[in-house]
């Protein structure tokens, strides 16, 4: 197994992706996906993170998000990871519990081990990055414009919506550039 090396510590925005365990749909249901919303604001206020934007997909999320005061970017994912499969994990045994089912169908695993993250070095790549974000239900089927997409900050831009989670652009994460040459 590689030694994962992550760039922490030095104030750079972070575009992560997190996947559902096997890549399942454990995401599909509004829920579940208002669930992690509510778990991920939290999480936000506790370890004190500018979020800048984020869309939860059937079986993944990607989130763009400055370092928080407390922690890294890992505590922060172990955080959220670990706060909404607790949750999600407690009602589905007391569900197959009620039911005196020893087959039922209660998943062992919520999320992959690991998650994705890309430091955003440049202005351009925070775009770009947002812009992929937003454009994700659209890309996979799921809404025709970004902002139709419940579980996402398109909301916030597009709508001036305040959702879930708070989006807050007016104390925009600092971004470090690197200097020239």
């Amino acid at each position: 197994m590689t030694n994962l090396h992550r760039c922490y510590g030095q104030g750079y925005l972070h575009f992560i992706t997190t996947s559902c365990y096997q890549r399942r749909p454990l995401l599909q249901a509004t829920s579940r996906r208002d669930l992690f919303l509510e778990v991920m604001e939290c999480v936000r206020r506790r370890y004190h993170f500018v979020v800048v934007g984020y869309v939860v997909m059937p079986e993944h999320v990607h989130l763009l998000l400055s370092e928080p005061e407390r922690g890294n970017p890992s505590t922060v994912m172990q955080a959220i990871k670990q706060g909404f499969a607790r949750r999600i994990l407690g009602r589905l045994r007391s569900e197959v519990a009620t039911v005196h089912s020893r087959d039922g169908d209660c998943e062992e695993h919520i999320w992959q081990r690991r998650f994705y993250d890309f430091v955003l070095w440049t202005a351009q790549k925070r775009q770009e990055k947002l812009h992929y974000i937003h454009q994700n239900p659209v890309e996979r089927g799921l809404v025709a414009q970004p902002e139709q997409w419940r579980w996402c900050s398109a909301r916030h831009y597009l709508l001036g919506e305040c959702g879930p989670v708070l989006v807050n652009e007016r104390v925009e994460a600092r971004m470090r550039m690197p200097e020239a040459g």
